[in-house]
């Protein structure tokens, strides 16, 4: 087997995973194209394994992992998204800059604007 055709074609899926990371802006598109990216991990992995015909087929177990990992990933990243999208209304990457709530970004902090008292808590001046 030739080792170059799978390589070029991982190399296109990471390629196209890694555009759709840095041009997308749907969080959901994003969590598609990091899945890409791992996708083209595997199939290097299994084409390394398949060409160096290891007994132990390291590149197989290692995706078997990958593949978990990803699983466990795309799992509690939807979690997330739909809690975000819930609080916010909007799952736009671009919009989702602080991780606080809105409002309370919005509210000024309590004596934001007075000087600092010298008297300790509970007494009076």
């Amino acid at each position: 087997m030739h080792l170059v055709y799978p390589a070029v074609l991982a190399a296109l899926l990471f390629c196209v995973g890694v555009y759709g990371v840095l041009a997308r802006r749907n969080t959901v598109l994003v969590l598609m194209s990091v899945e890409l990216m791992l996708n083209a991990v595997n199939l290097n992995l299994v084409a390394f394994d398949a060409w160096l015909r290891d007994a132990v087929h390291a590149g197989q177990a290692l995706t078997l992992f990958t593949i978990t990992v990803a699983a466990a990933e795309i799992g509690l990243g939807l979690a997330i998204v739909l809690l975000v999208f819930r609080t916010r209304g909007t799952a736009d990457v671009d919009r989702l800059t602080a991780l606080g709530d809105p409002a309370e970004a919005a509210a000024p902090e309590p004596g934001a604007g007075a000087a600092p008292s010298t008297q300790p808590e509970g007494q009076a001046a």
